[in-house]
């Protein structure tokens, strides 16, 4: 509780920096410091390219700086910004499947050889098929996933960021966990 009760406070004193005009670019920058390692991996996990992750979390800071004052802090800034994050990588996939040439039966082929081609991607085979099966996710699934297993979240942040039930993220994630464990016992 301790940990919690003092990122509530390092998060009010973010806040209060951004919305003020005159502190507003000092608050930019703790905000990037503190949140961007975080908001990138769980962006990269979604659109699993660097270069799309560097775009999407640029996007994102750029939403956070200029709609801060919406932010009434019904719910904590971290739950904020991962909801930020998270509509900016859908965006960005939607926008991707819209532009995207490539028959949909080579898409498992495409990542693979993305993954392998991508300077920062330093996994082994096991994450590279972990990747894979990822793929074959609903994205509802995948996301829920990330979140839950790579990011740790708990179910309620999880339900506060993506503002669904509980329930079904539970039914979600036991049905991504079903499917990968699948995936990896017959590839």
């Amino acid at each position: 509780m301790q940990a919690t009760s003092q990122q509530d406070g390092t998060d009010n004193h973010l806040v209060a920096l951004l919305k003020n005009e005159h502190t507003r670019q000092k608050g930019f920058r703790q905000l990037v410091q503190q949140y961007q390692e975080r908001l990138y991996w769980h962006i990269r996990r979604m659109v699993t390219h660097h270069e799309d992750a560097n775009d999407v979390i640029q996007n994102t800071f750029i939403k956070v700086f200029r709609s801060i004052h919406n932010f009434k802090g019904d719910s904590k800034l971290y739950t904020w910004l991962y909801r930020i994050a998270t509509n900016e990588a859908i965006t960005h996939l939607n926008k991707q499947k819209k532009r995207s040439t490539d028959p949909l039966d080579n898409e498992d082929l495409n990542l693979n050889n993305r993954l392998k081609a991508d300077q920062y991607f330093d996994g082994d085979a096991v994450q590279l098929k972990l990747q894979n099966a990822l793929a074959q996710l609903p994205e509802r699934q995948k996301l829920v996933f990330n979140m839950r297993y790579f990011d740790e979240m708990t179910y309620k942040e999880i339900a506060d960021v993506l503002e669904v039930s509980i329930g079904g993220l539970k039914a979600s994630y036991h049905h991504a966990v079903k499917k990968i464990e699948d995936f990896f016992k017959t590839n």
